[in-house]
């Protein structure tokens, strides 16, 4: 997976010159910032070197799944379709979950930091989901996909998900309905109320849409996160959540409420004092609407 991801960098390269061209163009676009763009590179560079090394986690783990396989689905040219989207299945619900289990949002939030939206950020990759990601697509081996085909299957799921990082590209038309677009992505990346948590999918939108996570893109989206950082900082970038987490544990009263702090939703608190995005959703829906203005 890694060599293809080497493979593919010139192409990421001229992709960003093109982009950065056409955003200079176009001032309502949010564009580039020079220090948020060398972050989200090197993260990238990072992850690629950390994920080649750490293939000694999910390699073996995922030959002895398929050395256990319940079911054989064979090599027939039809089952490269269902790989497609089984992987796709899987990697919905790894978003998802490390979405929603405070520990596992520490691993993945810092590619949602940057408060800029461009094929960049595609890049500003985590440093520790090729750790805590592999079991995610354990299904895939019991039922008989090769390993070799898994990763192949997962490396173009996530080079299909370079090009959906960008402003430039409006609406697909009936793609929309079926397809992950950069449309359905920058909901995904915003910090508007109503877009948090949404559109988990890779290559396909359907599961969201099935499984209830799906928002268009309505209102103009406001990138980063709901408490945003003030570093270009790498180290902080990667492991800000972390940390919060580790004092938030440290600060609780109960050994119910430190273990809320770690697998319970972000914005959890025992004492309501901060919430979930579920929770602010919720409470937006009960308010009511506010008053028209008076002459």
């Amino acid at each position: 997976m890694s060599n293809l991801l080497l493979y593919s960098i010139p192409l990421f390269i001229i992709a960003m010159v093109v982009e950065g061209h056409w955003l200079k163009r176009h001032p309502a676009a949010l564009g580039y910032e020079k220090r948020d763009a060398t972050a989200s590179i090197t993260m990238g560079l990072f992850n690629v070197i950390l994920s080649g090394l750490l293939k000694l986690v999910p390699i073996p783990l995922f030959v002895w799944l398929y050395d256990h396989r319940i079911v054989d689905i064979g090599s027939a040219w039809w089952t490269w379709i269902v790989l497609v989207f089984a992987e796709d299945l899987c990697y919905y619900w790894f978003h998802r979950v490390h979405h929603e289990v405070r520990v596992l949002w520490g691993c993945h939030v810092n590619h949602h930091s940057s408060r800029y939206f461009n094929l960049s950020t595609a890049l500003r990759q985590p440093l520790l989901t090729p750790i805590t990601g592999p079991m995610f697509w354990a299904p895939l081996l019991l039922i008989g996909f090769r390993p070799e085909a898994v990763l192949l299957a997962q490396a173009v799921s996530l080079l299909y998900q370079f090009w959906i990082h960008t402003e430039l590209v409006d609406r697909l038309g009936p793609l929309e309905w079926f397809m992950n677009t950069p449309s359905h992505h920058r909901v995904h990346h915003g910090k508007n109320l109503a877009y948090l948590d949404k559109n988990h999918g890779g290559i396909f939108i359907v599961w969201d849409r099935l499984f209830g996570s799906f928002a268009p893109e309505a209102e103009r989206v406001v990138y980063g996160l709901t408490k945003d950082i003030e570093t270009f900082n790498l180290i902080s970038i990667s492991f800000h959540e972390l940390a919060a987490i580790g004092r938030d544990v440290q600060r609780a009263p109960t050994l119910a409420a430190k273990v809320g702090y770690v697998l319970a939703p972000p914005g959890w608190s025992h004492d309501g004092s901060t919430l979930t995005a579920t929770q602010l959703q919720r409470a937006a829906r009960r308010s009511p609407p506010a008053p028209p203005p008076t002459s």
